[in-house]
């Protein structure tokens, strides 16, 4: 018995040794190992890991508040938390406390995104998120070890965007093409990630828009936040200093995503910078991985301290490289990389303008940007010279030149909805462009020329009288319409219809219509024109529905269909017996009967928001 106990204690012993070794062990090397792909790119003697950092230890960070360049603010750790921001499960973060007055002021600060912390002498990572409305400026830090993660496993960056080779969004091409519908998407798609249930969200980016004052800005805040910006005004052209156009560690890294004479440019830090590779941000733009958007430095002005969010006020430089991989650690960047930008230009009158403006800009090539900021570069264009009066009248014409020779035209005119129906054409279209099952667009650039008066111009059918609904066969059917517009103006139309001398005795619909209402009527009885099903017939489809006129009143004799229509094939004449052969079920492409109608268009000058109805009788002769 005393010879078991005694076996039996020594395997306690034994195996109490194992687990103090293992203990020590995970201290002395770390709980996780560093991946293989930073194997070549740590330095234990630059960088400190998570394991080796404790509660209470002394810490400061780099950063540019605009008053003496890039200073040192003082911070202390309050603890490694793991999994806190919901990104990635077995995550770690690291919490600091900012015992700088300053950051005391001024909370948490949009713009900070990416500023390096050091502790111990060495870079432990960067801030990169915070509580949304938190009284001390506590800051969460990704670790450089995740940041140096970024970029490893990916191959070389793609020149379309963050998703080359596949859309970006899903739109439904089964339906007509409705370019409302494509914005509601564009509209709904939030590219920011939602906060933690915790609180903790990703610091904000702001995006400093030249040339606006605060209140412009605020009216485009809606789409910006949606992108994950906070819009906030930025300074006009500097010439910057030769230490403004290097990018260091602490020092502004910025991404002009529209550059010219408007300029959009996303803020953050520069959290490191190993030859011509360049981290900041700690945390994701847009996500995604492969991306190619411009990358520069820039100088920043002030911090303007806010109850609701305090933000750097910053301007950018010149384009000095790309974004080449953007993930939930950090964005990462080469210098000298050439990023793929699209021409726009934008010929702007103003009612309040003493001459024409004309503005030249790039925007960055990026399935999931390019059309949000295509229209809302257009928006400060059309607010540079101030808010829109309550009634006005723009008129517009577009163009978006492809690669292949060919081009999205349309022109068209909007009574009191500022540059919204404009927009949303522009940014449907390029949506659509970009992110087809089809091929992606080659866009060689984008014209955008509008004319803005203070006169309202929007109108109703007030009457609609038809001199005799009972008609004959080759008879003319008269009509009266009366429009009422703006301060009770009325004008009348005189509109006639020839009756086809081979028109079936029975009941017809004689239509009066308004532009969206004539583009129903399309929708609903044409769908196959647009429908689109390859490449060729998705450019033909947004040049049909681009182009109906809205200051036009349309007339539309409805009769009965004749001949089929065989996807964009149209045979109104084909005789019955072949039309039967062409309907068989084993056919994969749906056929169905040719509609036809007789329609009058009449120009008014106003945009009609309504229709009407008339029956109409054709008696036998």
């Amino acid at each position: 018995m005393p010879r078991r106990r005694t076996a039996r204690h020594r395997e306690i012993v034994v195996l109490l040794g194992v687990v103090v070794c293992l203990g020590w062990a995970a201290q002395t090397f770390g709980a996780r190992k560093l991946p293989a792909c930073i194997d070549a790119l740590w330095d234990s003697q630059r960088y400190i890991r998570v394991d080796e950092i404790k509660p209470g230890m002394p810490a400061y960070c780099l950063t540019d508040y605009g008053e003496a360049g890039i200073e040192k603010f003082e911070l202390k750790v309050v603890n490694v938390v793991a999994g806190i921001r919901d990104l990635e499960p077995g995550r770690s973060s690291i919490l600091v406390m900012g015992v700088d007055e300053r950051f005391k002021h001024t909370g948490l600060v949009a713009g900070c995104s990416g500023s390096p912390v050091y502790i111990d002498g060495r870079l432990a990572g960067a801030l990169a998120w915070g509580y949304t409305f938190s009284k001390d400026p506590l800051y969460g830090v990704t670790p450089i070890e995740e940041m140096l993660e970024v970029g490893q496993t990916n191959g070389p960056s793609p020149a379309g965007g963050a998703s080359a080779t596949s859309a970006a969004f899903a739109f439904d091409l089964s339906k007509p093409l409705d370019l409302a519908e494509i914005d509601k998407q564009l509209a709904a798609r939030k590219l920011v990630r939602a906060s933690s249930a915790s609180g903790a969200t990703a610091l904000p980016c702001p995006l400093a828009i030249s040339g606006l004052p605060v209140e412009t800005c605020q009216q485009l805040t809606g789409p910006f936040e949606a992108m994950g910006f906070l819009a906030v005004p930025g300074a006009g052209d500097t010439t910057p200093t030769a230490d403004e156009t290097s990018l260091k560690p602490g020092g502004t890294l910025a991404i002009p995503l529209v550059t010219g004479d408007i300029k959009m440019s996303a803020v953050g830090t520069v959290t490191e910078v190993r030859g011509d590779r360049v981290y900041g941000f700690g945390h994701s733009l847009f996500g995604g991985g492969p991306t190619n958007l411009p990358m520069a430095s820039g100088r920043v002005y002030t911090v303007v301290s806010n109850l609701v969010s305090s933000f750097k006020m910053a301007t950018c430089s010149e384009i000095v490289g790309a974004i080449t991989c953007d993930q939930s650690g950090a964005v990462v960047g080469r210098i000298g990389e050439k990023p793929r930008m699209i021409p726009l230009t934008i010929h702007c009158e103003r009612f309040n303008a003493l001459e024409p403006c004309t503005f030249n800009c790039q925007v960055a090539y990026h399935q999931e940007l390019t059309a949000s900021l295509a229209r809302a570069a257009i928006s400060v264009a059309g607010l540079r010279g101030g808010p829109f009066p309550p009634y006005h009248t723009v008129e517009y014409d577009a163009a978006i030149d492809l690669a292949d020779g060919r081009s999205i035209h349309f022109a068209n005119t909007s009574s009191n909805a500022e540059l919204a129906e404009a927009g949303i054409e522009v940014a449907g279209s390029l949506a659509l462009l970009m992110n087809n099952p089809f091929r992606v667009a080659e866009i060689q650039g984008l014209r955008f020329d509008v004319r803005m008066v203070p006169k309202n111009i929007a109108s109703y059918l007030w009457s609609v009288e038809v001199a005799n609904p009972k008609i004959k066969a080759g008879d003319t059917i008269q009509a009266e319409v009366v429009v009422e517009s703006f301060l009770k103006e009325k004008k009348k139309y005189q509109l006639e219809v020839e009756v086809p001398d081979t028109l079936p005795p029975g009941k017809y619909t004689l239509l009066f219509l308004g532009s969206r209402e004539y583009e129903n009527f399309l929708r609903k009885s044409v769908p196959f024109r647009y429908l689109a099903t390859n490449y060729q017939t998705l450019v033909d489809s947004l040049n049909g529905v681009l182009n109906v006129n809205r200051t036009k009143l349309y007339c539309v004799l409805v009769l009965p269909p004749s001949g089929i229509a065989l996807e964009r094939a149209e045979l109104p004449n084909l005789p019955g017996t072949k039309a039967l052969i062409l309907q068989s079920d084993r056919r994969a492409v749906a056929v169905q009967p040719y509609p036809r109608w007789i329609e009058k268009i009449v120009e008014t000058g106003t945009v009609i928001a309504d229709k009407e109805m008339v029956p109409i009788t054709v008696q036998k002769n």
